[in-house]
């Protein structure tokens, strides 16, 4: 993607011509200029055409017309009411910089303006409604490349996750992934693929939301692809550990120099593979559970992955998760979700919507079809949120053997 490229703004681009007095000018000299110059609100002073201080109308005029300063300073030099120190800058100057320059010379520079020289010779003068109004539509612009660039992102992250949801529609009938990213990209990400003989699926919930969310997904989904081509989809949890360990080393979370790596970053994950001639599903978690709905049966049995959390510093590079080769009756429904929809405040005490609440759901709707029993537990969530921000990204995967 090519974003426009624009010059960047300088204090020049602010500058105002204007007329100045010489350092010798009288004080009656001034008066006249800022009488017949009704507009004019600063005035420089300049020594050999360059800028040795500035007078400000509101001051100078407050000053002359006290008693007797006619009398007393007229005739004198302009210098007894000029700021010796006001703010000058090169034309050439970043408005950045300039910015950083008004704040740093205080209240003055804003309110009374700044001198810009060009070659150490006055320019003329800026004000600070006008850096203000600049800077705003800098920041503006800004905002608006970079929104740009997160909105292209978004669709490189969707583009990434089409293929699996073909391969999912392609494969499971009954089935319904939902992937909701809290903004425009998220750190959620989940994977689908058929081989000869089965399937594997991942859900997975990386650190961060957002950009570095969204930075993560793509590290950990790399590492992915990579262990499923050297390992095959059938050890889940060999699977784990070979992305873990990725992870780790892909950001110098592993080693001696652990202790003092540059982050301390992971995932949460679920990785499943079903075998179709034994229909039999293996599962191996890392802080995230299998949830069964079996038939005829009244409550809702969660298979627990370890928890030990994939990546991070404090994760050993040796670490083993556990494959689970639970019974699974035919037409039972099963559920796996990342933390956004059982962290998510809302209710009539501000309180997580926890893992009751789904349970809840997932018993109420255990004979219907997936996509029904997903658009419950959104709605269900929703009134449960209310008014309340999203917390998090929100991921499930619901589906029937």
């Amino acid at each position: 993607m090519h974003l426009p490229r624009y010059r960047t703004s300088v204090a020049l681009d602010l500058c105002i011509p204007t007329e100045s007095v010489q350092a010798d000018a009288s004080n009656f000299a001034v008066l006249e200029l800022f009488t017949e110059r009704r507009d004019m609100m600063s005035l420089p002073v300049t020594e050999q055409q360059k800028p040795i201080g500035l007078i400000s109308r509101n001051i100078f005029m407050s000053q002359m017309s006290k008693p007797f300063y006619h009398e007393v300073y007229g005739k004198k030099s302009c210098i007894a009411f000029m700021d010796k120190e006001p703010l000058i800058v090169d034309g050439a100057m970043s408005i950045e910089d300039l910015t950083f320059r008004a704040v740093e010379a205080g209240e003055k520079a804003l309110a009374d303006g700044f001198i810009i020289t060009e070659d150490g010779a006055l320019a003329g003068v800026g004000f600070g409604l006008q850096l203000m109004n600049v800077v705003a539509t800098m920041q503006a612009e800004k905002n608006r490349q970079i929104m740009h660039s997160i909105d292209y992102a978004s669709v490189i992250q969707r583009a990434l996750l089409r293929t699996s949801d073909a391969e999912l529609r392609a494969t499971l009938p009954d089935a319904h992934l939902e992937w909701q990213p809290r903004d425009v990209v998220g750190g959620d990400f989940y994977f689908f693929e058929r081989y000869e003989g089965g399937w594997f699926a991942a859900i997975a919930d990386c650190t961060g939301h957002g950009v570095p969310g969204a930075f993560m997904t793509l590290i950990a989904s790399s590492a992915l692809s990579q262990a499923l081509r050297e390992r095959g989809p059938r050890d889940p949890a060999a699977l784990i550990g070979a992305v873990s360990r990725a992870i780790k080393t892909l950001l110098g979370q592993d080693g001696a120099d652990s202790a003092h790596a540059g982050s301390n970053d992971g995932m949460d994950c679920a990785f499943l593979c079903y075998d179709t001639a034994s229909a039999s599903l293996r599962f191996a978690g890392a802080k995230l559970a299998l949830h069964v709905v079996a038939p005829g049966e009244d409550a809702v049995r969660a298979i627990d992955g370890a928890r030990m959390g994939v990546g991070y510093v404090d994760t050993p590079a040796g670490y083993c998760w556990h494959n689970e080769t639970p019974d699974i009756p035919a037409g039972s429904l099963l559920f796996i979700t990342t933390d956004g929809l059982l962290d998510q405040i809302g209710g009539a005490r501000d309180i997580a919507y926890g893992k009751r609440r789904m349970r809840e759901q997932l018993l109420a709707r255990r004979d219907a079809p997936a996509s029904d029993v997903a658009a419950a537990l959104l709605q269900d969530s929703a009134a449960w949120q209310g008014a309340q921000p999203r917390r998090d990204d929100l991921t499930f995967f619901c589906f029937r053997l």
